[in-house]
């Protein structure tokens, strides 16, 4: 029973601490807890482990947000990984800053890396962990703020954030999606 835990954002030092790469940090926080390091595949930067004795691939695609599916449906083929034990990890201008919910599929809901990863794998029944990044922005400025960098009051919080959704996806692997989603969304 292997898994594939995908963290959403975009490459290049510009977007490192921004909303948009929040599964990009929840990814690094996992990998951290396996001492181990991404080292570059093809699409994604990519690390393997096992958390509780399950395998586990990490992977953070290098295609840009709106080609994410790529990764996705490259690396879940490559390593016959069933949708099921699919994880993505992704911001969310739906939820207030730091709500985070886990949910067993659903629509992209506007997000052009979810929309990709629908695209390629013509479904949208996959797990994902939606991270909260509020939505404080003007209208037609969602792109400007999914881009911009956390407020310094919002880097205080993050570490917790990190280490609840670190923890969400610890519990899926080890319990189960369904047992966790009543756990961590309450």
């Amino acid at each position: 029973m292997k898994y594939l835990i995908v963290g959403l954002g975009n490459i290049g030092s510009e977007y490192e601490s921004t909303r948009h790469n929040i599964g990009f940090m929840v990814a690094d926080a996992l990998a951290a807890k396996l001492s181990a390091s991404f080292s570059t595949d093809r699409y994604a930067d990519k690390v393997e482990g096992k958390f509780k004795g399950k395998p586990v691939i990490m992977i953070k695609p290098s295609t840009y947000m709106n080609l994410s599916g790529k990764a996705v449906r490259f690396h879940l083929e490559k390593q016959n990984i069933d949708i099921k034990h699919l994880i993505v990890i992704t911001d969310d201008i739906a939820l207030p800053f730091g709500k985070c919910r886990l949910k067993p599929s659903g629509s992209d809901g506007g997000h052009n890396g979810l929309k990709s990863i629908q695209d390629l794998l013509s479904t949208t029944q996959y797990p994902r962990l939606r991270v909260g990044v509020g939505s404080d922005f003007p209208k037609g400025g969602q792109a400007d703020y999914v881009l911009s960098p956390f407020t310094e009051e919002e880097q205080k919080d993050l570490p917790a954030i990190i280490e609840k959704c670190v923890n969400g996806i610890i519990a899926v692997i080890s319990e189960g999606l369904d047992r966790t989603m009543n756990q961590f969304n309450k």
